[in-house]
């Protein structure tokens, strides 16, 4: 009886083995499958930016858009003021001091005039700007005072120019730090700082060169 029945037991345990063996193969394959969708969900989660992630290169805020249209016109009046220093200064030291201010802020106008273009916001124009603006920015002229000033010559020009200056300056230092504090724009709170540096240094130099007038 053994050589008969030992065969047909094995063929049972064999064919056990086989069902516990699909079985386990199945319950592995769903497992993996489940761990799959898990991964892929944390993959797209972590390393893949989602239909509602900000947009990538918007770098600016509106800080900088008010840092740029506002420091525009305010170098304007400095580029006007110094180029009234050309013909009625008095002193030589006047002169030069306003020409490195043309010079400097001259082509700070035409890459603050970039950014606006490249952010899609408006650039001011020449027309513009309009001198009676007074107290709308910090340290900006009125009307009046400019006038003032072209009307002015020789040693009362320079005392005038100095004074103007000086308070211009300080203007443009105040709304630099804003932009240094709040602005986001890399390249925008970079020539804030530029500016703030380079113009507290010339703020120093102006009230040096009037109270040897």
């Amino acid at each position: 009886m053994k050589a008969i029945t030992d065969p047909r037991a094995r063929r049972v345990r064999v064919a056990a083995a086989g069902g516990a063996l699909a079985l386990a193969l199945f319950t592995a394959a769903c497992g993996g499958h489940d761990s799959g969708n898990g991964n892929s969900a944390d993959h797209n989660m972590g390393g893949q930016p989602s239909a509602s992630a900000p947009r990538t290169g918007a770098t600016f805020n509106g800080t900088d858009v008010k840092f740029a249209t506002d420091m525009i016109p305010h170098h304007q009046q400095a580029v006007d003021m110094a180029k009234l220093a050309e013909t009625k200064a008095a002193t030589p030291a006047v002169k030069d001091l306003a020409a490195r201010i043309s010079k400097a802020q001259g082509p700070e106008i035409a890459t603050m005039s970039g950014w606006l273009k490249a952010w899609g916001e408006p650039v001011p124009s020449a027309g513009a700007m309009d001198h009676g603006m007074d107290h709308s920015m910090p340290g900006m002229m009125s009307q009046q005072e400019m006038q003032q000033l072209a009307a002015a010559s020789g040693t009362a020009f320079d005392k005038m120019f100095l004074t103007m200056m000086i308070k211009h300056h300080e203007g443009a230092v105040e709304m630099a730090r804003t932009e240094q504090e709040k602005g986001a724009d890399p390249a925008a709170k970079k020539l804030a700082a530029d500016i703030a540096t380079s113009q507290t240094a010339e703020i120093a130099e102006m009230k040096a060169m009037l109270a040897k007038l």
